[in-house]
């Protein structure tokens, strides 16, 4: 038996090899009119999912598949607040992904691309760990994977597996260049609404707000020192209909302090919409409230 059959290197190479070799199934090429090739994962039958940030305003598409197939996809939505885009693919098979453990910092992890070239591997390491957290456009991303890999903004939307083969989620891009993951149960819990309505419907009060400071005679009763004034009001909005106004200085919405628009679009997830919730204020020294029924946010 040679003696290079035992070399640790080689067969961990080996397997990394074989690895990309059984993912091959989930990467898929995307490509539209006018832009290069990007990645996208093959999702379940008859749907690949894609970055949402990445991807152009276009509403259709080509996918190649592993097998060689090209065939045509239809934008069926896209969720800019979990950075999620479905496309509808007759002719796609369920790769029946595996599930993967419970992601560990420091625990290996395979990002995977397409371009026209083929497939792409970046190998690293899981980064950090963290709960749940909100994105600047009112998503809710399960957990907070981060990985120690470098991607392009080309790469970004195939799928990431841990090293026994299960799937993670999608990889994205974050702050500063940052590389996410977008698990797989969040994927999961907006491609219903997406397949169906094109959108993921999250609240909406029709206010645009600006952190400012509380008045110093008013913050020991509203709470706190910060909290955001009214710039503007939309009209006919649940905002306006509720009787608030610019100027008005928002400290909570449904008892809940808010300080910032992402703590806004918290309190103003999915299951809020037709709610009736308290929004407490201040207006001419005073701290008020009024009920307003949430709305649905418009589409951007």
């Amino acid at each position: 038996m040679p003696a290079d059959a035992q070399n640790p290197l080689i067969l961990f190479s080996e397997a990394l090899a074989e690895r990309a070799r059984l993912a091959r199934p989930l990467v898929a090429g995307i490509t539209t009119q006018g832009h290069r090739t990007r990645p996208g994962t093959v999702w379940r039958k008859d749907v690949v999912v894609a970055s949402e940030q990445a991807f152009p305003d276009v509403a259709e598409a080509r996918v190649s598949l592993a097998d060689g197939r090209n065939l045509a996809a239809q934008v069926a939505g896209r969720d800019p607040g979990t950075n999620v885009i479905a496309l509808r693919v007759d002719g796609v098979s369920d790769p029946a992904p595996l599930a993967a453990a419970e992601p560990q910092p420091g625990a290996l992890a395979l990002a995977f691309g397409a371009d026209q070239i083929g497939l792409g591997v970046r190998l690293g390491v899981i980064h950090s760990v963290g709960p749940s957290w909100h994105s600047r456009a009112g998503g809710r991303i399960d957990r907070r994977i981060t990985l120690d890999i470098a991607l392009t903004r080309r790469e970004e939307g195939g799928p990431v597996l841990d090293a026994a083969g299960g799937l993670l989620g999608i990889s994205t891009l974050g702050p500063h260049g940052s590389v996410l993951v977008i698990p797989r149960s969040t994927v999961d819990a907006v491609l219903e609404p997406l397949l169906s309505k094109g959108r993921v419907e999250r609240g909406w009060l029709g206010v645009a707000v600006q952190p400012v400071l509380v008045p110093e005679t008013l913050q020991a009763a509203a709470g706190q020192s910060r909290g955001l004034m009214v710039m503007g009001v939309s009209k006919d909005g649940p905002a306006a209909q509720a009787a608030v106004h610019v100027g008005d200085i928002l400290v909570a919405i449904g008892g809940e302090s808010v300080t910032s628009s992402a703590m806004v679009a918290q309190r103003l997830g999915p299951d809020s919409v037709g709610r009736q919730v308290e929004l407490r204020l201040i207006r001419a020294g005073q701290l008020l409230a009024f009920n307003a029924t949430v709305g649905v946010r418009p589409p951007q």
